[in-house]
């Protein structure tokens, strides 16, 4: 059964649907109320912080502070609760201010008291707190580095948990005193609550030791600016032990697939996740296409190791390697989009292509091949009108794939 675009954007909005900020928030407290405190503090952190604390705020009615921190392109006033937009995927000055404010709220909360943080992907980014000794540009440089480096979100965010006052259970040991509860909507395959969000609220994934080892394997390290060499280097203190918070996963990447499977019953799920190199998924993709007609639903969240100056995002070069690799092939169509509405620094979620996609390239006057050894998907795909263009979502669980061949 080969889905039209059209048909192929309504199954990919049903799985970013399924993973609706308001109703995992609304749905979690109907059977968790909040316990009984003296003070609550909110913090909303990530793509999704608008809609979750918005969805949070009716459960909270001894509500004493609120704080919101997202990215530019979700930010929505809430009255009653401060707000603070900064920069994603690269941390700037709002992103620094943001910091401090929360470190500001987190030291008024005493032993009675309830800390309740709602994370959602892109906190990394949105709450950087630098350590002392980095600067917020040496932050922003180790961030470039490790995106352009392909690392997988897991491996990206045990490096920046060392180099942050707030990530790997810093918020906690910050809050202390106080209780602290965490609602998590997962942006990460495997929903490991150590590596969403780079872990504000849980263990890091990594000692500094293990960071270090990975690092220099991958050949990274003497690339990252020397501050940061040196916070890596430098031995773990008392007070960077862990703390304990009440951790609870309210939405994943998994949730919404299953509810795309609901959707269109002629669909099957694939049995493991689509991650790893940007090249090794695209081959999967097309190997599945090649074995005969179907619908198959894949999540994950690929890698892109950056060797052009191109302007793309994982998704958009997933589906270029795609369409050149089934180029010549007729009766196919391939979706393949971030459920936050945004791939990489462009305006696009993803894209769709076909069996069209190239010759439409080209009848352009460009070469598609040529431009994706330049990391430029976005302008190929342009060219063949292939975005996939949502604006932002409000939600964020990693990568949504649909592929469907006649």
């Amino acid at each position: 059964m080969l889905l039209s675009r059209n048909q192929l954007i309504d199954l990919f909005n049903v799985g970013v649907g399924a993973a609706d900020p308001c109703v995992a928030v609304q749905n979690h407290f109907r059977m968790h109320p909040p316990p009984p405190a003296k003070q609550v503090f909110l913090l909303a952190v990530g793509k999704a912080a608008c809609a979750m604390a918005d969805a949070a705020l009716p459960f909270l009615p001894n509500l004493t502070h609120a704080l919101i921190v997202t990215n530019y392109e979700n930010a929505a006033a809430i009255p009653g609760v401060d707000l603070i937009a900064a920069g994603h995927p690269v941390p700037d000055e709002n992103g620094l201010r943001a910091g401090l404010r929360v470190e500001e709220l987190l030291a008024q909360a005493g032993p009675d008291d309830q800390v309740l943080v709602l994370v959602s992907g892109g906190g990394s980014a949105l709450l950087p707190a630098p350590v002392d000794g980095i600067s917020l540009s040496e932050k922003a440089e180790v961030s470039q580095l490790l995106l352009g480096a392909g690392l997988d979100i897991v491996l990206m965010n045990a490096v920046r948990q060392h180099l942050s006052r707030l990530k790997g259970g810093g918020l906690v040991r910050q809050a202390a005193p106080a209780s602290v509860t965490a609602l998590i909507l997962s942006d990460v395959i495997g929903d490991d609550v150590r590596a969403i969000a780079s872990g504000p609220t849980a263990a890091p994934i990594m000692a500094r030791s293990e960071v270090v080892a990975m690092l220099r394997l991958r050949g990274i390290w003497d690339h990252l600016p020397a501050s940061a060499r040196t916070a890596l280097e430098r031995g773990t203190t008392m007070s960077e032990t862990t703390a304990v918070a009440r951790n609870h996963l309210v939405g994943s990447n998994a949730l919404s697939l299953q509810a795309m499977a609901q959707a269109c019953p002629a669909a099957r799920l694939a049995p493991a996740p689509l991650d790893g190199d940007v090249g090794a998924a695209a081959a999967r993709i097309i190997a599945l296409a090649k074995s005969g007609p179907g619908i198959t639903l894949l999540g994950g969240e690929t890698t892109v190791k950056l060797q052009g100056t191109g302007l793309g995002g994982r998704n958009q070069e997933l589906a270029l390697r795609v369409a050149l690799g089934l180029e010549g092939h007729q009766g196919w169509r391939f979706l393949s989009a971030g459920t936050d509405g945004r791939d990489g620094p462009t305006k696009a979620a993803g894209a769709i292509v076909d069996g069209k996609t190239c010759a439409q390239i080209r009848a352009q006057g460009c070469d598609p091949q040529a431009l994706l050894a330049n990391n430029d998907s976005y302008h190929a795909l342009e060219l063949a009108q292939a975005l996939l263009v949502t604006g932002g979502t409000g939600t964020n669980v990693a990568d949504l794939q649909i592929i469907s061949c006649a």
